[in-house]
């Protein structure tokens, strides 16, 4: 006989189901949500990418310590791996349980906590390589005589007619700034 994994659950349990376009429909993650007796259901229509989505940002704004979230899939809760581990360790962190239906996966298990250790893992190696390959193309471009950093918001010729402009006393530094579509703070630095 199989056991209800949310028989045992102290907390409220809230279902979270998102679709990537408005063509999309939430009904079958909604029906096994519903199935499994979730106490409310948390929705976005929303691409993964975005980092923030209302439904679930007012989800986690609700969780308590002994609550549980329960998804259909979870690549529906999480933009990426890193974003899905720092939502995870998010949970892990304030008590709060979290279920992959479709995966199997649930935090409160030990066969759970090992999946969500490997996606921290994978996570951390992923930030590890993106901010290598970061600090490598940083260095190649430095190598390579390339100016980093935000571009100058006026050309040496703006510098050059500001500069002139000022000295003519014809016009106040906020419409000389105006003119070059810069601020005022901007305008005072280029030309020092």
């Amino acid at each position: 006989m199989l056991i209800n994994p949310l028989e045992s659950r102290t907390g409220c349990i809230y279902g979270y189901a998102r679709v990537s376009t408005k063509d999309q429909r939430l009904r079958a993650q909604r029906d096994a949500l519903k199935a499994i007796g979730v106490d409310r259901i948390f929705e976005d229509k929303a691409s993964g990418a975005k980092a923030s989505r209302k439904g679930l940002d007012q989800m986690i704004s609700i969780l308590k310590p002994g609550d549980t979230v329960i998804t259909f899939r979870l690549d529906r809760m999480g933009r990426s791996v890193l974003n899905l581990a720092e939502l995870l360790r998010h949970f892990e962190r304030h008590g709060i349980g979290f279920i992959s239906l479709t995966e199997g996966i649930d935090t409160s298990t030990p066969s759970g906590k090992l999946v969500f250790n490997i996606l921290a893992a994978i996570a951390e190696m992923q930030r590890e390589v993106i901010a290598e390959n970061t600090r490598s193309g940083l260095e190649a471009a430095r190598k390579a005589g390339k100016r980093l950093g935000r571009p100058r918001a006026m050309t040496d010729q703006q510098i050059i007619e500001a500069k002139r402009m000022i000295k003519g006393n014809r016009y106040s530094r906020a419409q000389i700034a105006s003119r070059f579509g810069v601020s005022r703070m901007t305008l005072h630095r280029a030309v020092a």
